[in-house]
């Protein structure tokens, strides 16, 4: 997520601790430098553990590391500068969405012919196809997630309400769940896809380069979302920068009872009056069709290595240790995040810890991203669409055609539409 317009939401409080050249570039000569600059991507609730595993892999096998927690918001901007120059980390958290785009640039290392790409037998097939562009390997995946259905286990206990499998069973437990504060819809782009997925639908068709943002799947689509609101089964914020923030404060306070996000946010809601205790907590798969069939969108990291490191040997090393599946399991343990590596589901820790547990078959079955350098930027014209539709301003079809039409005018020009 951020992965797409959720980049800013993320990114609200995180630090810049950021250098414009950064390290690892201009260290001395000769086959490798021994020396691996990392670039955290990462928030402050998570950047801790990340650096405390990247030095215990720096002092196990033999090389120095320095973790600069950059800000999510400003990093790849940051990174494209430096790496442009010469200059940056040796290696970078990138989003998902990312990927494509910096090795069409040439600003990471092609991977393929290295270790990393030797046996990847391990991961998640949909977090894994966000390494690739073009046939070939240019990352390793960190961590994956997805959206998930997050709801007050006691406000739907006291109400009779189960854990709603279809839209329809949203709207109607709306009825028992205080109408409106039953459900807050996030207008933000990246959480319109759990309807457009679920429907059939998708932004691009990529193998087939055709624009289908403004099928009849995704207009029905929007249109289920805004029905929410319609049947005052759900709310929003009028004010789409401020939609996330709001959600965040709804459902931590208790006066929203279920919202739609991912594992990142757990952290913050177990501060929140309404989860106190966290086995309130509930996660379940996003609402679905009339058959209950949900879908939401992969998201998650990759580490990816610069091109012209003068360590990509120390990078590489760093970099298996990192995506370890001991180190991933320490990852889910201490922040709750998802592992890429399928054995690390087998972990005792792994399984111990309820969120991972909850959001294991949501990853399993998240739906794979167009990845294509234009992946990210795909999202601000959707975002756009997607608030004007949940405020009544445009229809859903009127607005999905301005969509396809900023996609073929300075996205993607050589689509077709429709």
């Amino acid at each position: 997520m951020r992965r797409t317009t959720l980049v800013t939401a993320m990114a609200t409080g995180v630090a810049l601790v950021l250098t414009a050249c950064g390290g690892g570039g201009s260290s001395s000569s000769g086959s490798d430098s021994g020396e691996v600059t990392f670039w955290d991507t990462s928030g402050p609730n998570e950047s801790p553990v990340f650096k405390k595993i990247a030095e215990a892999c720096a002092t196990k096998d033999g090389y120095k590391v320095k973790t600069e927690t950059v800000a999510f918001d400003q990093a790849l901007n940051n990174y494209k500068t430096a790496a442009q120059g010469g200059q940056g980390p040796d290696v970078f958290r990138s989003e998902v969405a990312w990927v494509p785009q910096l090795a069409k640039n040439g600003l990471v290392a092609d991977l393929s012919d290295t270790d990393l790409a030797k046996d990847t037998s391990d991961f998640l097939e949909v977090p894994l196809g966000s390494t690739k562009y073009e046939g070939k390997s240019w990352g390793v995946p960190q961590v994956t997630d997805s959206l998930a259905l997050l709801y007050n286990k006691k406000k739907l206990a006291d109400a009779g309400v189960t854990p709603p499998k279809t839209w329809d069973e949203l709207k109607a437990a709306s009825a028992k769940l205080g109408g409106e504060k039953s459900f807050f819809l996030n207008n933000d782009a990246y959480y319109a896809l759990p309807f457009i997925y679920g429907a059939g639908g998708d932004l691009v068709d990529a193998q087939a380069k055709k624009i289908v943002v403004n099928s009849a799947d995704n207009v029905k689509a929007l249109q289920t979302a805004k029905g929410l609101l319609d049947a005052k089964a759900a709310s929003t914020a009028l004010d789409p920068t401020n939609s996330y923030a709001n959600m965040q404060a709804a459902f931590s306070s208790g006066d929203a009872a279920m919202v739609i996000n991912g594992p990142w946010a757990v952290a913050d809601y177990l501060k929140g009056a309404a989860f106190t205790d966290a086995s309130n907590l509930g996660i379940a798969p996003v609402p679905g069709d009339s058959a209950g069939k949900g879908s939401a969108p992969v998201g998650g990291h990759d580490y990816v290595i610069r091109q012209g490191t003068k360590a990509k040997q120390s990078s590489i090393k760093f970099i298996q240790c990192m995506s370890s599946a001991e180190s991933q399991a320490q990852v889910a343990k201490e922040l709750g995040l998802l592992p890429t590596r399928k054995s690390a589901y087998s972990n005792a820790d792994v399984k111990a810890n309820a969120v991972v547990s909850a959001f294991e078959p949501v990853a399993k079955s998240a739906h794979a991203r167009p990845w294509i350098p234009e992946g990210g930027q795909l999202f601000d014209p959707l975002k756009i669409a997607y608030a004007d539709v949940l405020a009544g301003k445009k229809e859903a079809k009127a607005a999905l055609d301005e969509v396809a039409k900023a996609y073929k005018d300075t996205v993607v020009p050589e689509y077709s539409v429709g």
